[in-house]
This record gives C-alpha cells, structure tokens and sequence, in this order.
C-alpha cells in the first residue's frame, strides 16, 4: 500500500462516515477487501505518522490546547492528527504550533472556552484507528494480532504502546517555554481568553 492509498483511505473514510467508531469499523471492511501484505503496508504508514508526531513538541501543542495530555491521551491524539487527513496531518507534523489555524482545533477549544462539554466524538483522540489493521488482519489471515506484529518487526519496525519522543525535553507545563516554543499556540489562547 502506497502513501496515497492509505490516505486516500483515511480521508474517504471521514467522508463515508459519521464518528470515529463508524470511521473505524469503515477502514476494517476496507482492509479486509485488501490482500495481507496491504494490511501490512496500511500498519505500516500508521506506525511512520505516530513516528512523526511522536515528539515532545507536538505533546506540549495538545496541552498548551487542551489542557490536558496522558500517555495515552497524547498515543490517541496522534492517531486523532491522522484522521484530519494528509493536508493538515503534514502540514501540523512539520510544525506543531500550526495546529492553531486548524478548524478542528479552534472548534473544540472553542466549545472548552464556551463550558460546553464535548460528545464523545469530539474528544481528539481517535482510539479505534489503532486496533483497524489488527482486526482486518485476523479476518483476513485467520491469524492472530502477534504474527501482525512480527510481520511490522521482521521489516525493521519499532513497536511501542506509548509515546516515546525523541526531540529535546522540555517541561510542558512551563507557560514561559511554552510560549516560547509554542508562540502560534500561545497567542491563539490568549486572544480566545480575551474574548471571552
């Protein structure tokens, strides 16, 4: 599966659908229409997006926004960042502080701003998209979830459960470095306050 299929993939299946479930269980069926070595290939670009918003910076964008940011808030969050697609999916992986001009984000910082409480779809973490190669592979290979697994390993593929960043440390609840890493971000926030 080549990087176009797969996010061809992705953005079709926000078009054909409605929440992140029905999202999910779409690219399943998807994949389960493909041969093995797509499902593969579509693990495959999962794993290389997560590697490139895998950083402390991106983590430090999602609680300068969100106020919030776990382990495993940020894994989902990453996976959240593929489901808007490839334009803006790159466009915030090369510079993190661009996620203040994303509609999405200013929709639901908004909401935040506003002390309206998000649906569950409005959450920005995009949990299932994690588990849709994993499922399409055990339907189509009869196989379980581990030999998916040392398929993604025997092809040079790091696995990981959780965010592992390899850019500079930083405290991310520091508002001066923050503001200094983030000054995009930052600013957005303050104006949003003043607003309000």
């Amino acid at each position: 599966m080549d990087p176009d299929e797969f996010w061809h993939l992705i953005e079709r299946s926000g078009r054909e659908t409605d929440g992140k479930y029905a999202r999910a269980a779409w690219l399943q069926d998807a994949l389960e229409q493909r041969s093995a070595e797509a499902i593969i290939g579509f693990d495959e670009h999962i794993i290389r997006a997560r590697r490139q918003v895998d950083t402390w910076l991106m983590w430090g964008a999602m609680r300068a926004l969100f106020h919030s940011g776990s382990d495993d808030g940020f894994w989902y969050f990453q996976m959240w960042l593929v489901g808007l697609g490839r334009e803006i999916f790159e466009r915030v992986a090369r510079d993190p502080d661009t996620l203040a001009d994303v509609p999405e984000v200013q929709r639901l910082v908004t909401m935040i701003h506003r002390g309206r409480l998000w649906a569950n779809d409005d959450w920005p973490e995009f949990e299932f998209l994690s588990y849709v190669a994993g499922n399409a592979w055990e339907q189509v290979t009869g196989q379980d979830h581990d030999d998916l697994c040392e398929a993604l390993v025997a092809r040079g593929h790091e696995l990981s459960a959780l965010p592992n960043p390899g850019d500079e440390h930083w405290e991310l609840d520091d508002r001066e470095e923050s503001a200094r890493r983030l000054p995009r971000i930052n600013r957005y926030m303050r104006e949003l306050h003043d607003r309000t």
